[in-house]
Parts: C-alpha cells; structure tokens; sequence
C-alpha cells in the first residue's frame, strides 16, 4: 500500500493525468463475531427499523448516499445503449444495467451509515463518463435523491429512494421504494424502473447471506417497449437463489427475446423461442417449489449452495458480467473496487466540495481508518446533533429546505419524486446547514 495522507487516502494523479485510485481501505474491517444483531433487533420484530438505533460495529464504512453510487459502476452499458440505432438493443443494454445496479450488494451484510438531513455526495469519474451529485431530502421518511449525468450530455439517470426496512425475526427486508429514470437525449427516450426487494438472512445464528427478489419493470417510455424481470426468491433448496429470468416485449406486446443469468454474475439474452425449447427439453429443470418471499421459514433453514455458474442455452450471448472482486475484499467489507474508491478524499478536494458531502462525515471517516471507538462516539453525536436541529425547526415551523433538489413529478410517469434544480457545479455553496 503506498503511503496515506492524512486523510487515510491513497488517490494520487500519474504523471500523464490519470488518476489512479486506491484499492484498499486504510484499515481492515473489525469482526462481528462477539456481537449479537439479535440482542439488538429482538424487541423489533415486524417494526420499521429506520428508527432503530443500530451499533457502529455493524456498520460498512460508508453513508447511503454512496451506497447508492455503485448504481454506476457498469455505466458503460447506457455508453452501449447510446451506440445503439435499434430500441430493443438499446433496452438489452438498460435491462442489464438495471441488473448491474444492484450486483455490488451481493455479500455486503454491513449497513450503510444512515445520511443525515442535507448531507450530500459528489462522485466526478472522467474514465467513466459522468458526474453524480445526492442529497439526503427527508429525514422520516428517509429519502435520498440522486441525479447523474454524462460528461458529454449523453445521458440523465436519477431518483429518489426510501429504503424501507423490516425486521421478521430471522432476516431483514429491504424495500427500496422509488422510482429510477434513465434519459437518452440523443433518441428522445426515457426509461423507468423500480429495484427488487433485498433480504439479509441468518441474522441470530449461521452465515449472513443475502437474496433479491421480486419483478422489476423497465418501460421505455417513448416506443411502449418493456423489459419484466423476475428476481428469484432462493427456493426450497437454494436452486434459485440470485436467478434472474426475463423478456422484453416490443410495443405489439410480442415477446421478441429473453433474458437469463445471476445478478451475482452475469446476463445473457437468447431468442425467445429458444429458452423455452430449452426448458421442455428438461434441461432448464427450475425448482417448481421455489418458496415466495413471505415463506421465510425454508429459505433460512436451507444450506446454501456453492455458487455455480450459469448455464449458457445454445444461440445466447453475454449482456454484462461482474467484475471479480479484490482479494482484499472479505477483509474490507466485502468492497468491490469501484465501492473502495467512494470515500477516497484527495487533497483537491479540500474547499472544492461542499462542507456537507459525506467524505467529511467524521463518524464513518474513523471507521474507515479503524477507530471504532472514535466511530461509535461520532455517530452518536452527529444523531443527537439531528435531533436537536430537527426539535429546533419544528418549534419555529421553519421547515429544514433541501438544497438540491425539488419534491415534483416524475415528468415520465407522474409519481411523486425528488428532481434536481440545477446550481450544484457551479462551486458556491453559501449557507450550507452545519450538520457535522
């Protein structure tokens, strides 16, 4: 590891001006082992755990807001769709995106640090093509408001997302309620989608594991083309875990190919003849007893399998594969590469981003550099800090206003949503709240 700053901070500029960014964390991550999730979560069964009070030791190093972030790592399949003359082609590349965005969950059992009311978080990636600002626009319910754009005007992505949880006894469930658009000026076209349900398993005793599940819609808003993906709960006995199965329909409601894989893994698309072909021949045997997501009794009894790779159906061809994992990565959180970077602060930075982003957030700045004392104390006082400014606001009936974005509606569908309202790049920042 070459050597740190004092911000615990590896990002240096190569002569030639690319940077190269860390790829490992300041300090491993601290073991669990001697503590109980269940001592904790067993007064909350079926509550909404938003406003339970969670120890830092069961935290990942990073705030929500950057947890969303990792939505673009596979930003290279909208470039893919942008270089697409045909609709359906292009929807083939939105569909394994919207897989993508959710693939970095896999493994990651730590929680990300609740944002607080007017945090925000910056992401500029030129090697990847786009810039993402967030903020935190709700504190009950909380919400966070994300919009991203490519460097060249190519594309929008945005949304809002509530991520309700729910605790039933052996697992939590993540709803993550909110809807997710992606724009393609250069066709005119808007696309629109909400994620799968995520469930931690294991929680009082055994391995923590993790499934996705439930059907995810992409519609594209200017042909009438979509694309139905079911997420697979795991099955009686583990066959479906992290399957995703799905079609895209063209606007005559014909089914005109499928979609198979792992959202662990990859994706791959195949007539959709074929796949069917594939199943009646009996080699597509799914598990018919596949448990529904509110059977939880057998998922969290089952032994899970090793993960096995996805079988091809012959005439497939590959829409996205995950990139592999750091070998670092068990002892840093189960990171990927691209979620070890989110929290690097450069020196360039210092009085460029606002005082508000999160790479300035005390309590997960020691966590990362592997103070969990320090971490524990932060956190409590930056909650309590919240509390009073949120008891202080509500006596004046001086709501808290968010800074960057607006509650409006979704120009494509007509949902409630948070819409950016421009300003934030232009570097002034006056009259910031003091939320650290």
């Amino acid at each position: 590891m070459s050597q740190e700053n004092h911000h615990g901070n590896e990002e240096e500029s190569r002569p030639n001006g690319i940077v190269r960014h860390r790829t490992s964390l300041p300090a491993s991550m601290f073991s669990r082992n001697d503590f109980s999730i269940w001592s904790i979560l067993r007064k909350c069964i079926g509550m909404e755990l938003s406003k339970i009070t969670m120890p830092v030791i069961f935290n990942e190093p990073l705030s929500f807001l950057q947890r969303l972030t990792e939505y673009m790592e596979h930003t290279y399949l909208i470039h893919q769709a942008n270089a697409s003359s045909d609709s359906i082609e292009r929807m083939k590349c939105v569909a394994a995106f919207a897989v993508s965005a959710v693939a970095s969950q896999w493994e990651r059992t730590g929680k990300p640090f609740n944002p607080l009311l007017g945090e925000t978080y910056e992401l500029v990636r030129e090697d990847l093509g786009f810039r993402l600002i967030s903020e935190q626009v709700s504190h009950h319910p909380p919400v966070s408001a994300f919009h991203a754009e490519g460097l060249k005007k190519d594309f929008v992505f945005h949304g809002s997302i509530y991520p309700k949880l729910k605790f039933w006894g052996k697992s939590v469930e993540a709803e993550p309620k909110g809807i997710i658009t992606l724009e393609l000026p250069k066709y005119n076209e808007a696309y629109t989608w909400t994620n799968p349900t995520c469930c931690v398993h294991n929680l009082i005793v055994g391995q923590l594991w993790i499934e996705q599940y439930g059907n995810v819609e992409v519609l594209n808003h200017k042909t009438g083309e979509r694309c139905c993906l079911n997420f697979k709960p795991c099955g009686l006995f583990g066959k479906e875990l992290h399957k995703v199965e799905g079609y895209i329909l063209d606007k005559s409601k014909k089914k005109v190919c499928s979609l198979y894989g792992k959202w662990t893994e990859c994706m791959y698309i195949v007539d959709y003849a074929a796949l069917e072909a594939h199943k009646k021949s009996g080699k597509g045997t799914a598990e018919k007893k596949s448990s529904k997501p509110g059977s939880r009794e057998e998922a969290e009894e089952i032994s899970l399998p090793e993960a096995d790779t996805v079988e091809v159906i012959p005439g497939s061809y590959l829409l996205w594969r995950i990139a592999p994992r750091p070998v670092n990565s068990t002892e840093m959180y189960s990171f990927t590469s691209f979620a070890m970077q989110l929290n690097e602060l450069d020196k360039d930075m210092d009085g460029l981003i606002p005082k508000t982003d999160c790479r300035l957030r005390p309590d997960i700045r020691a966590m990362e550099n592997g103070d969990i004392d320090l971490a524990s104390e932060e956190k409590k006082r930056l909650e309590e800090k919240q509390r009073a400014a949120c008891k202080t606001h509500s006596k004046s009936d001086d709501e808290l206003k968010t800074k960057w974005f607006q509650q409006g509606q979704n120009p494509h569908n007509g949902s409630q949503d948070w819409l950016f309202s421009t300003g934030y790049w232009n570097r002034n920042y006056p009259l910031l709240p003091d939320i650290y």
